[in-house]
C-alpha cells in the first residue's frame, strides 16, 4: 500500500470482546478475530483499529488498563497479538491499536505503589493526589461518566478520576508519565503496529488550582500539544506509522490545532457523527470539516458509530436523529425499517467523501441498537454512576451475529457475555452474504468502488436543491443523497455504479444515495 496509505484509508474498528470468540467462553478473542480476518479481507478493507486488548479489570470495557506491554489473558497472548499482526499484514491490512495516557488501572502497578507510598512520595506524583477542601474533595470537578471526580483514600488524601474511580488520571506534569508513554509506543511500533488511536486526546493536561478564567481547567489545555510533538517525534521514528486522535471539541480551530504537521496526522470528525439526517445541516459539517483541515493538509475522517455511540439504524430511525452523549434516547420509538434505509445512504455518503473512514464491526450488518438488555447484565460504569438514569454503551457492543438462526449465532460455542437478540438470524454475515442487495453486500461493493476510485482528494459540489447532497469527485465519481420527502431526477451521467436503495426510473427516491460516472 502507499506511503499514505492512512489519508484514505477505510479503517474498521473491532470491539475485540464481541467480535468473534475462539475458545468458546463466550468473550471474544484474539483466536476469533484471526480467524475471521479473511471476512475483512473479503470486505475490503484497509486497516484494523482494535479497542484496548490490554490486562484490565474490565471496569470500563478494557480502558481501564493495567499494563500497557501486554495483552488482557481473556484475549489471548502477547504472541497471539504479534501473529495477528503479521497475518493482517499478509493480507494488505494494516493494524491500528488503541493507547489510553489519560488514566490507567487502579490495579496498575504505578497505582498501587502511589498508594502505598503515601503523601508526598515520588510515586503520587505520577498521578493527582490532593488534600481534601474540609471534609470534601478538593474541588467540584464532576467525572464524565456522573458523579464527583474524586475519591478518598484511607490515609485522607483524594486522587482524581475523570472517568471511573478505578481509572485514576495521570499528572503529565511528572516527566516519568512522559517517559512511559513513549516507551509504549516503541513498544508497540516495534512489534509492526502500524498506527495509535489516542483516547480522550485532549484531558491530559489538568490545572485543579486554576483560578475561573473561562478556560476548561482539564479540557484543551494548550500544554497538550507539546506531548503530541513528543509522540509525534517518536512516531516518525518509523515508516508510514500514524497517531490518531480521539477530540471531541466544539471550536473547530482548536480542533485543528492537534493536526499540525508536527503533532497527529488525523483525528476523529465527531461532529459528521453526530449530525442529524438533515441536508443543509451534514453540509455544513463537510464544508467547514474541509475548510479547517486543508490549511494544514491533513485528511478529514468520516464517521457513523463507534463503541460509545447508538448504532445508525436506530439513531436515524428517530424523530431526532442527532446524536449527543448527555442524552442517548434510550427508548425512544424508532422506525427500523426507516433508519435502515438511510443508514444505507449515509454509508455511501460516508464512503464517498474525501479522506479517510471508519466503519464500526456490525455497522455492514445493519444491526440496530439492543435497548432491552436485563438491566442486571449491564457492565458500562455510566449505568451505575449515572444512578441507573443512563444505560450506558452496552447496547452497541452486542457481540456480532456470524451463522444460523438463532444465538449465539456463530459468534461462539459457549454463552455470550451479552446476549444477542432471537431476531438476529437475518442479519448474520451468512444470511447476507446470500441475499442480494443486502447491508453486507452494499459495503462489500461500496468499498471495492471505493478502492479503484475514492478515498483522499477533493469534491466539488452539484446544485440539486436544498435537500440534497450531490458532489463530484476529483476522480470522475459523482454521489448524489436525496434526504427530502420527494424523488428527484439524477444529474446527468453515463451510468449507475451503486445506489443505496432502488432507483425510480431516471428519479432518487428520499433517503437514497447513488455513486454515478
Amino acid at each position: 500500500m502507499h506511503e499514505t496509505w492512512w489519508r484514505g484509508a477505510a479503517i474498521y474498528q473491532v470491539y475485540l470482546r464481541s467480535f468473534a470468540d475462539g475458545n468458546g467462553d463466550g468473550c471474544g478473542d484474539l483466536a476469533g478475530l484471526r480467524s475471521r480476518l479473511p471476512y475483512l479481507a473479503e470486505l475490503g478493507v484497509n486497516a484494523l483499529w482494535l479497542n484496548p486488548w490490554y490486562p484490565s479489570p474490565m471496569s470500563d470495557g478494557g480502558y481501564d488498563v493495567a499494563d500497557y506491554r501486554d495483552i488482557e489473558p481473556a484475549f489471548g497472548t502477547l504472541g497471539e497479538a504479534e501473529k495477528l499482526i503479521q497475518e493482517a499484514h499478509d493480507l494488505g491490512i494494516k493494524i491500528i491499536v488503541d493507547v489510553v495516557p489519560n488514566h490507567c488501572s487502579d490495579r496498575h502497578v504505578w497505582f498501587q505503589e502511589a498508594l502505598a507510598a503515601g503523601p508526598g512520595s515520588p510515586a503520587r506524583d505520577r498521578f493527582w493526589f490532593r488534600p481534601g477542601d474540609g471534609d470534601g474533595p478538593p474541588n467540584d470537578w464532576q467525572s464524565i461518566f456522573g458523579g464527583p471526580a474524586w475519591t478518598k483514600v484511607p490515609d485522607g488524601e483524594w486522587y482524581l478520576h475523570l472517568f471511573a474511580p478505578e481509572q485514576p488520571d495521570f499528572n503529565w506534569g511528572d516527566r516519568a508519565v512522559h517517559e512511559e508513554f513513549l516507551d509504549v509506543l516503541r513498544f508497540w511500533f516495534d512489534r509492526g503496529v502500524d498506527g495509535i488511536r489516542i483516547d480522550s486526546a485532549a484531558v491530559l493536561i489538568k490545572d485543579p488550582d486554576a483560578e475561573p478564567d473561562g478556560l476548561d481547567p482539564y479540557t484543551d489545555r494548550d500544554g497538550v500539544h507539546e506531548v503530541y510533538r513528543e509522540w509525534r517525534r517518536v512516531c516518525d521514528e518509523y515508516p508510514d506509522r500514524i497517531l490518531i486522535g480521539e477530540i471531541w471539541l466544539p471550536d473547530h480551530e482548536r480542533f485543528v490545532r492537534y493536526l499540525r504537521p508536527d503533532e497527529l496526522h488525523t483525528a476523529f470528525n465527531f461532529d459528521f457523527l453526530a449530525c442529524p439526517w438533515n441536508a443543509p445541516a451534514l453540509r455544513n459539517v463537510i464544508d467547514t470539516t474541509l475548510a479547517t483541515h486543508a490549511p494544514h493538509g491533513a485528511p478529514p475522517t468520516w464517521v457513523l458509530s463507534n463503541h460509545d455511540v447508538t448504532r445508525p439504524v436506530t439513531r436515524y430511525g428517530r424523530a431526532d436523529t442527532s446524536f449527543d452523549h448527555g442524552d442517548r434516547k434510550h427508548g425512544m420509538p424508532s422506525d427500523l425499517a426507516l433508519g435502515t434505509r438511510r443508514a444505507r445512504a449515509a454509508a455511501l455518503l460516508s464512503l464517498a467523501l474525501p479522506g479517510g473512514a471508519y466503519i464500526y464491526q456490525g455497522e455492514e450488518l445493519g444491526l440496530p441498537e439492543v435497548e432491552d438488555l436485563p438491566d442486571e447484565l449491564l457492565e458500562d460504569p455510566i449505568w451505575s454512576r449515572s444512578g441507573h438514569t443512563d444505560r450506558g454503551r452496552d447496547g452497541c457492543r452486542v457481540p456480532l451475529p456470524w451463522s444460523g438462526d438463532r444465538p449465539p449465532y456463530g459468534y461462539s460455542s459457549g454463552t455470550p457475555w451479552l446476549p444477542q437478540p432471537a431476531d438476529w438470524g437475518h442479519l448474520t454475515v451468512e444470511s447476507q452474504r446470500a441475499v442480494e442487495g443486502s447491508m453486507l453486500g452494499l459495503y462489500r461493493e461500496a468499498l471495492r468502488i471505493r478502492g479503484d476510485r475514492l478515498g483522499d482528494g477533493t469534491l466539488t459540489w452539484l446544485p440539486q436543491g436544498d435537500d440534497v447532497l450531490a458532489f463530484l469527485r476529483d476522480t470522475g465519481l459523482t454521489c448524489v443523497v436525496n434526504l427530502g420527502s420527494g424523488a428527484v431526477p439524477l444529474p446527468p451521467h453515463e451510468s449507475v455504479l451503486l445506489s443505496s436503495g432502488p432507483l425510480e426510473g431516471d428519479a432518487l427516491p428520499p433517503d437514497t444515495a447513488v455513486w454515478l460516472v
